[in-house]
């Protein structure tokens, strides 16, 4: 790794503390899209994604961009215009039926026969798919983003940095140890950029700092 995220000021835990064995699951993530506790979605975007946006697509056109995860993130409809194919997973069929009424995209649904009870919402232009399935129904997450690149792939990958004493998650703080041992044996990993993203919704959680780690991760040939 170029430069570690702890030479930038990020505080690494060695214990996770109470966030040791927790699991969000289906239901506890739909039941956030159904209450509207959706403090992580951002309406303009992600400002380092924006911002990193020429890390990821090296001057490269019509490329096909994966969202794992997507919910209805507003990137995927910014660039599906500039001329990209996209592809997004995401559990609640709520969050990806906002996103194509929030960009009144009209779309079609087939059910995916591989996965039980998936479906795909695609957009009738053709070049926004997404499969309204658990990631983890087509495999563990780390392997799969592993699987589904290439060569010449680049994958922007934030994570959230704050003391997991504190709060259980999600969102979830993921060391830089956890990023080497899920992606170091097949990727080059580097630090790009960390910011400080406290609010008060995060001291109403009590912490006292709450920061985004942003790593571009590439391939590296066997």
């Amino acid at each position: 790794m170029e430069r570690s995220a702890g030479a930038a000021g990020v505080p690494e835990h060695s214990d996770i503390g109470a966030q040791k064995n927790r699991v969000v699951t289906k239901e506890e993530w739909l039941q956030k899209w159904e209450m509207r506790n959706i403090g992580f979605h951002k309406q303009q975007g992600h400002p380092l994604l924006q911002k990193h946006l020429d890390v990821l697509l090296s001057g490269r056109s019509g490329l096909r961009i994966f969202f794992p995860l997507c919910g209805k993130a507003v990137e995927m409809k910014w660039l599906a215009d500039m001329g990209h194919s996209v592809v997004g997973v995401e559990v609640s069929e709520q969050a990806l039926k906002e996103f194509f009424a929030e960009h009144s995209l009209p779309y079609c649904e087939e059910p995916v026969p591989e996965i039980s009870g998936a479906k795909k919402l695609q957009s009738t232009s053709g070049n926004i798919s997404l499969y309204c399935c658990s990631i983890y129904d087509l495999s563990s997450y780390a392997s799969l983003m592993i699987t589904l690149m290439e060569e010449n792939s680049s994958y922007l990958l934030v994570t959230v940095s704050y003391d997991p004493n504190k709060h259980e998650g999600p969102p979830f703080y993921v060391p830089e140890s956890e990023i080497k041992s899920l992606f170091g044996s097949h990727c080059e990993i580097k630090y790009l950029e960390k910011v400080d993203d406290f609010s008060e919704r995060h001291r109403q959680w009590g912490l006292d700092y709450f920061l985004e780690v942003l790593y571009l991760l590439k391939l590296v040939s066997d």
